[in-house]
């Protein structure tokens, strides 16, 4: 799917993005920019993500004793994030709603009824709702051509030009989380 070089694998999943073509004219936005260009809910849920990080890491190290506490805060965690999830499905979405086949840390594949030209830019906003996951970033379409499996639809392979570390992090743990999970079925329906 991606250039031999790209640092990370990707994962087949479903999920919702959003594309709008950046203009050409227009310099690329660093990350603070990006930043500022993310919706209130969108800088909580980061926000939220970041500390439950670097809170869990800390409990991790108590060993045997923290464990207890880790699974306490992992299900108070998974609440709010439930409901930052819902607040940002109900946010107005910008550009063209395209289906997500496979994403990674390197870059996504998505089916859209629109085509665009290799070396576009775009504006991508991402939706994994299995885990609980959006991450706006800017990319470039690496790849354009007809979906062989569904007429009028193209096949967008795109690669991250502008996104931060942490939403890097955040999308190699959620494709590591769910190839695990894919895994796990394979296994039952043997």
């Amino acid at each position: 799917m991606f250039p031999e070089s790209s640092a990370y694998f990707s994962v087949p999943h479903p999920f919702d993005a959003y594309i709008s073509l950046w203009p050409a004219e227009l310099p690329l936005p660093d990350e603070a920019q990006l930043q500022a260009m993310k919706s209130k809910g969108m800088q909580l849920m980061g926000e939220v993500k970041a500390l439950e990080g670097d809170c869990l890491i800390h409990l991790r190290q108590m060993g045997d004793d923290g464990r207890a506490i880790v699974e306490y805060l992992k299900l108070q965690s998974r609440k709010i994030d439930l409901v930052l999830q819902h607040l940002l499905e109900q946010e107005a979405r910008d550009g063209e709603h395209c289906i997500g086949l496979q994403f990674g840390g390197s870059g996504v594949r998505l089916q859209s009824q629109i085509t665009l030209p290799r070396g576009s830019l775009v504006k991508l906003l991402l939706f994994v709702r299995e885990e609980i996951l959006s991450v706006l970033c800017m990319a470039k379409v690496t790849d354009s051509r007809e979906d062989p499996d569904s007429p009028g639809s193209y096949l967008l392979d795109m690669e991250y030009s502008v996104i931060t570390e942490a939403e890097v992090e955040q999308l190699v743990k959620a494709s590591l989380v769910i190839q695990q999970k894919q895994l796990k079925l394979r296994k039952v329906s043997r």
